[in-house]
């Protein structure tokens, strides 16, 4: 790495995401092919279980300083816990720390992917569960949007998600911001991460705050006039 900054960003930001999602790919892969039956009550029973286990996992992790560092969107001991060769073994960490490859891992990588995985672990269970409830028949319908995709950066998505939360224009402002990052996900296949972190990161940029829909702001502009 050619500085700090930049192995700091490589663990915090790059790794967790392709880790998270391998994460995520292998444990939906493997919760479909134990599933006993494809409906019905036991179908019900059987995703039900694997969300309170999912729960009980993410029980475990809240109370912990690091869980709620990253939640919180704190960057001040991003040094310590994403740069290699700053592990501290009297913190009581899993003995998963001792099987790491130090060159390619500071362990807290790996504790992000999870944060990651299990968001998207969530959002897919709690479909399989109610689907009705969390995503139309449009968006499960595969082949009726295999066109779509986003196709700019992910935390422009996630800019999006955010003013739309806040204007309260979906539903009158009576959905959370979960659901509305899951049908986003939905829709686009695309698996956001963890949100809130992004979103602490936008609130904390030196400059222009709502890049994002500042482009927008002005490409429509720009169509208007072209239309005149």
């Amino acid at each position: 790495f050619k500085s700090p900054a930049e192995e700091i960003e490589f663990f915090r930001d790059i790794k967790p995401q392709i880790l998270g999602q391998l994460i995520y790919y292998n444990k939906i892969f493997r919760i479909e092919t134990v599933c006993p039956v494809k409906d019905g009550k036991m179908y019900q029973k059987f995703f039900t279980s694997q969300l309170g286990q999912l729960k009980q996992e993410f029980k475990e992790h809240i109370f912990s300083h690091f869980y709620r560092y990253y939640r919180s969107g704190r960057t001040d001991r991003d040094e310590e816990y994403f740069m290699r060769g700053k592990i501290n073994y009297r913190d009581g960490l899993n003995s998963y720390v001792f099987e790491i490859d130090n060159q390619f891992s500071t362990y807290y990588d790996s504790k992000v992917a999870r944060i990651m995985a299990n968001e998207l672990i969530y959002t897919y269970l709690i479909t399989k569960i109610n689907p009705e409830e969390h995503s139309s028949s449009l968006l499960n319908n595969h082949e009726s949007t295999k066109d779509i995709f986003w196709t700019d950066s992910k935390n422009a998505l996630i800019e999006l998600i955010y003013a739309l939360y806040a204007s309260g224009v979906i539903s009158h402002g009576k959905i959370g911001i979960r659901k509305i990052t899951l049908v986003f996900q939905i829709l686009f296949r695309v698996p956001l991460g963890d949100i809130h972190h992004s979103f602490h990161r936008m609130k904390d940029r030196a400059t222009n705050r709502t890049l994002f829909l500042d482009q927008l702001k002005s490409s429509l502009e720009q169509y208007m006039d072209k239309e005149l």
